[in-house]
């Protein structure tokens, strides 16, 4: 599938791919490594996380929000 073809499809079936394709990257034996720019997003995170500021979610139930948002 092309670029192009994958511009047309809806936000739902472009989530459907995109966790279908994380799904067997994270099923892979190979050592992948997060790019440096990740770090500081990450620190942030955790720093608003232990001030109280970051609400954590069950997996599932962040896929679901996530998937309602672009249905």
């Amino acid at each position: 599938m092309s670029l192009a073809e994958l511009r047309l499809l809806p936000a739902s079936e472009k989530l459907k791919i995109i966790e279908t394709l994380w799904a067997d990257i994270a099923g892979s034996n190979e050592d992948l490594q997060s790019p440096d720019w990740h770090e500081q997003p990450l620190r942030e995170t955790e720093s608003a996380y232990l001030a109280g500021r970051e609400e954590v979610l069950d997996w599932q139930d962040a896929k679901r929000e996530l998937q309602a948002r672009f249905e």
